[in-house]
């Protein structure tokens, strides 16, 4: 929540009409609220008084909240629209790169960017005159080289997109298959090119032409499809990531003929959540409002080893059959026994046909790996990639089929025994 500072209440205050604008800006920042939530949000207030800010804030929470994963925009759009001018101000000079003098340096927190955007709908973008500026120096930008705004989008990090950006890169995503090739199965079909010869069927045959043996049946191996498991970590640091993820891993578990048995999703925070039926949901915003729903550790702590010791004992026999391919997805900061760590994702790795590691701390160049978390599980994956824009998926869906790709592995555990 948003650091609490005193409300200036105006002589002539117009609160329902503020509140009003207030949710305005909360919808057009993604939150579904309508008029009768509005008018329960003015009647609530009423109810509550204005004297006291906690009570304000939370009362205004219960009416416009329904999802743990909006808490966070509430909270930067509260702070914004009440209660810290100069926090505008800053963001003001984010969106309008043109207002000097008062821009942090500082990037965006999860959700200030979309928080502005919404409260700045329809602000004039003029630059100011440049008369103003004199005796400043003027930077001049080579915009020649500059990519496309989709290519910009396919490599922008996924924390720091804005309302539309989030939106189009869903849009993206939903056009983003993730296929991958059979396993080889001992189990044969019928082929009369197969290499193998069908003992079964060529007696058969030969029983009904009263034992003469004429023709040798044949049979090639039956292809097999793995299933996809994705264990999702949904803590304050990765939230957005694996919200954005789980959106991608919907429209995986819904395309048809992408290859997956099925597509299990387990989310994991303080505690593990088998989210796996609510994706099954065709509509999208449907099956991540029940799996938010159902998870109730978002933006949590991270207690890892102990949520995969519960994957291990309850899920793992239940859902790693038939050569699955795992993704954990999470930046591995967790504060527990690391040698407890260790021993699950050991049990884990073999218990996969492949284990890959999306960790979206490798869009840092300088990442390297100095966590305990990190350290205890690197050795035990099978590749270790980034998973913090839309290129990072479309490089995983390219490689997941190729049994030698180690990702960034190699090179950090090089790091590590030197």
């Amino acid at each position: 929540m948003a650091e609490q500072l005193p409300i200036d209440i105006p002589d002539d205050p117009k609160l329902a009409q503020n509140i009003t604008h207030f949710a305005r800006a909360l919808r057009k920042a993604g939150l579904p609220i309508g008029t009768g939530r509005v008018v329960d949000a003015i009647r609530a207030v009423q109810a509550a008084g204005f004297t006291e800010k906690q009570d304000f804030y939370w009362t205004l929470h219960a009416c416009f909240v329904n999802r743990p994963d909006h808490r966070t925009v509430f909270a930067q759009v509260f702070r914004l629209y009440w209660r810290d001018p100069r926090y505008l101000e800053h963001m003001m000079s984010m969106m309008l790169p043109a207002i000097r003098g008062v821009q942090e340096d500082r990037k965006a927190e999860a959700g200030e960017k979309r928080a502005a955007e919404a409260l700045l709908d329809g602000v004039e973008r003029d630059h100011p005159d440049s008369s103003e500026d004199e005796g400043e120096t003027e930077l001049e930008i080579d915009a020649s080289q500059t990519a496309s705004s989709e290519e910009r989008l396919r490599s922008l990090d996924f924390e720091q997109m804005s309302t539309a950006e989030i939106a189009q890169a869903k849009r993206l995503l939903a056009q983003l298959n993730l296929p991958v090739k059979p396993i080889a199965s001992r189990r044969g079909q019928a082929s009369h090119l197969g290499h193998r010869i069908d003992r079964g069927r060529t007696l058969r045959a030969a029983m009904r032409q009263g034992g003469e043996l004429r023709d040798i049946a044949r049979m090639k191996p039956k292809p097999r499809w793995p299933n996809l498991v994705a264990l999702c970590d949904i803590s304050g640091s990765m939230s957005q990531y694996s919200r954005i993820i789980l959106h991608f891993l919907h429209t995986v578990s819904n395309t048809k003929g992408a290859g997956w048995a099925k597509v299990h999703a387990f989310t994991f925070g303080t505690r593990l959540t088998n989210i796996t039926r609510h994706l099954q949901q065709r509509d999208v915003d449907a099956a991540l409002a029940a799996a938010g729903s159902e998870a109730q550790d978002w933006e949590g702590g991270t207690r890892i080893g102990d949520c995969l010791h519960a994957f291990n004992r309850d899920w793992s026999r239940r859902v790693m059959g038939q050569g699955a391919v795992v993704l954990l997805i999470t930046d591995g900061l967790d504060r527990g026994e690391p040698d407890a760590l260790a021993k699950e994702m050991e049990r884990l790795h073999l218990s996969s046909h492949r284990l890959i590691w999306l960790n979206p701390l490798l869009r840092w160049d300088e990442f390297a790996p100095k966590a305990r978390g990190i350290v205890s599980m690197l050795p035990h994956v099978d590749s270790f990639r980034a998973g913090h824009s839309i290129a990072s998926l479309e490089n995983l869906a390219a490689v997941i089929s190729k049994p030698d790709d180690v990702g960034e592995k190699a090179r950090l555990m090089s790091a590590l025994s030197a």
